[in-house]
Order: structure tokens, then sequence, then C-alpha cells
């Protein structure tokens, strides 16, 4: 028996940040979880030619050469919160693949709100 509340997510220090400096080289840090990473690259970006946030599998998910990193960071906490929640089914009468309950597509937001007309 656990006592108090298990983790929802666990990471096994992959996450890197990678720091780009045309003066001083790159430095990589080591990060416990995406917070940690947000943190960091929030500390250093204005000091570094460019930040990078890397994946355990290499992928480079963010870079400060392409986005503001608290334009990242809501995306990220959007989608993560949108996969943790309990969506309940809907079928689109448009047959649109990214039509969800709780992200109606374009043509299912307008039939709602002529809807309510």
């Amino acid at each position: 028996m656990t006592h108090g509340l298990e983790p929802t997510e666990e990471y096994d220090g992959s996450i890197t940040v990678r720091l780009l400096d045309d003066e001083s080289g790159t430095e990589e840090i080591r990060c416990s979880s995406y917070e940690d990473a947000i943190d960091r690259v929030k500390e250093c970006q204005h000091a570094v030619t460019a930040a990078k946030i890397v994946a355990g599998d290499g992928s480079v998910v963010f870079t400060s050469a392409d986005m503001d990193i608290d334009d990242w960071e809501r995306v990220w906490r959007r989608e993560k919160r949108r996969q943790s929640v309990q969506v309940e089914d809907h079928d689109c009468p448009h047959d649109s693949v990214s039509c969800f309950a709780d992200d109606l597509c374009v043509q299912c937001q307008i039939d709602n709100v002529r809807d309510e007309y």
C-alpha cells in the first residue's frame, strides 16, 4: 500500500537543456523534468546565442531561435492537460479527424453558434 499520491510522470534525467554560445561554446544541463528544463531556459536564454530543450530520444522539442519559451510553455501545458483529461466521445457530423468534444472543428463551432440563435 502506498501513502500519498503516485507521480503521474517520471523522467530518467534524459531531458537536456543545450545552451549554445558563440563565444564559450555549448553547455548541456541534464534536467529532471520538462518544468525544470523550462525554468533553466528562462534563466539562461538571454545570456546565450540559442537555448534548446532536447528530449530523451534526441529530438529537439524547443529552440529559442524558432519560438519564445513562454509561448512554447503554454502550448506544452495545454497539450499535457488535454492528454490527461478524460474526453467524452464525439462523432463529428463533418467527418473531421481533428474534432473532439473539448476541441471542436471550425464547422462544428459554427454549427453550435447557429444552433444557439
